[in-house]
C-alpha cells in the first residue's frame, strides 16, 4: 500500500503557510502523523489477525469519552504537569513530558525524578513531532481543549483526557491509576496522604485554623490564589481559613494585585511562591520584600512569611506536590 497522492505532496510548498511558520509548523506536524498513520495502515491487515479481545481494554476519560487502551501501557506521554505528577506518584516514567510553567523541563520540585525524559512540548502546547518520535502507547493529555490538536493526538496514540473542570488532582490520579493499570498504588497513595494530613494537622498544636494566605511573585507583581485551584483544596483539607479575597473562586488561575492592594495577601501565616528558587525569580522575592507596602504586612511583622516553591505551591499541582504541600506547612507551621 503506497500513500495517496495528497498526503505525498508538501504542505510548505503552499504560499499562505509559507509566509506562517506557525501554519508551516503545524501543517508539518500533521503530515507527519498522516504519514505515521499511513503506513501503519498498509501493515494492519498482519496485525489484525493477532488482534485478541483480551489485550486490549476501554477507559472513560474525564470528558465521558470511551478510549481503547493496550492491556499493558509501557511508555507513556504526559502533556501536563499534573499528569507527571500522577505518573512519577504511581512508579511510572514517562518517555515524554511537556515543560512546567515557567521552566524549561519539568517543575522543578520534579526535575530530580525526572530527569532525562525527554521534552516534547510546553504548557502553550505539544510538539507532534516529537510525541510521535516517543513512540507512546498512551497519551495523557491533561485538559487540553484544541479539537485539531486532539485530533492529531489521538492519531498518534489512545490519547486520554485526564483533569476535570475542578482540577481535582485525586481524581487525576485515581484516572491515571486505572489508565496505567496501577489502581491499587493510587489507592494506596491516596490512603496515605490522608494518614499525613491527620498528622500535619496534630502537630499544628494552637495554630491549628489559622488564616492562611497564598500568594504568587513574578516580574508581573503579585497575586494571590484563590478557590477552586489546587493549594487551596490543600489547605481546605487542613481546615486552615484563608483572608477574604481568597474564599472566592477567581476568574483565572491566579488574581493580581496592585502594590496598593498587597495588604488583601495578610494573614496569621504568609506563604509566597515564586517560579524558580534561583536566579532572577530569587532576586525577585528580594525586591518584594523591599516594598514598604509588603513590610507593613501583619505576617511580616510576625516572621511568620515562608518562600516556598511556586512550580509546587502555585501552578496546576498533583499528588506529589500535595504531599510535599504538607511537609512544607509543617516545616513552618508545625510544634
Amino acid at each position: 500500500m503506497s500513500p495517496s497522492p495528497s498526503s505525498a505532496s508538501s504542505p510548505t510548498s503552499r504560499p499562505g503557510l509559507a509566509r506562517s511558520p506557525r501554519a508551516r509548523l503545524t501543517a508539518l506536524a500533521a503530515l507527519t502523523v498522516v504519514s505515521a498513520l499511513t503506513l501503519s495502515a498498509c501493515g494492519s491487515d498482519d496485525s489484525d489477525k493477532g488482534d485478541d479481545k483480551g489485550k486490549s481494554r476501554i477507559v472513560k476519560d474525564v470528558t465521558g469519552a470511551d478510549v481503547k487502551l493496550p492491556e499493558k501501557v509501557e511508555r507513556v506521554v504526559v502533556l501536563s504537569e499534573m499528569d507527571l505528577d500522577s505518573s512519577l506518584a504511581l512508579g511510572v516514567r514517562p518517555v515524554g513530558l511537556t515543560a512546567g510553567r515557567g521552566q524549561k523541563g519539568a517543575p522543578e520540585y520534579l526535575a530530580d525524578k525526572a530527569k532525562g525524559i525527554e521534552v516534547v512540548g510546553a504548557v502553550t502546547g505539544p510538539d507532534l513531532e516529537k510525541v510521535l518520535a516517543a513512540k507512546p502507547d498512551v497519551i495523557l493529555a491533561g485538559q487540553i481543549a484544541d479539537a485539531q490538536v486532539l485530533k492529531q493526538l489521538r492519531g498518534i496514540a489512545p490519547t486520554v483526557m485526564t483533569v476535570g473542570k475542578d482540577k481535582n488532582w485525586k481524581s487525576a490520579l485515581t484516572l491515571t491509576g486505572e489508565v496505567l493499570g496501577k489502581q491499587n498504588e493510587a489507592k494506596t497513595f491516596l490512603a496515605d496522604y490522608d494518614k499525613r494530613v491527620t498528622e500535619v494537622k496534630k502537630s499544628l498544636g494552637d495554630k491549628a485554623g489559622s488564616t492562611v494566605s497564598v500568594a504568587r511573585y513574578s516580574a508581573k507583581g503579585t497575586a494571590v490564589m484563590q478557590q477552586g485551584v489546587f493549594i487551596s483544596d490543600v489547605l481546605k483539607e487542613l481546615e486552615f481559613k484563608r483572608p477574604a479575597l481568597q474564599n472566592k473562586k477567581g476568574a483565572g488561575h491566579s488574581t493580581p494585585l496592585s502594590d496598593e492592594d498587597i495588604q488583601q495577601i495578610d494573614a496569621d501565616w504568609l506563604f509566597i511562591g515564586t517560579l524558580s528558587s534561583k536566579g532572577k525569580d530569587a532576586d525577585l522575592f528580594g525586591e518584594l520584600r523591599e516594598k514598604p507596602a509588603y513590610r507593613q504586612l501583619g505576617a511580616v511583622k510576625s516572621g511568620h512569611v515562608t518562600q516556598v516553591d511556586g512550580s509546587k505551591w502555585t501552578s496546576l499541582g498533583g499528588s506529589l506536590a500535595a504531599m510535599s504541600v504538607l511537609d512544607d506547612v509543617e516545616k513552618a507551621m508545625g510544634k
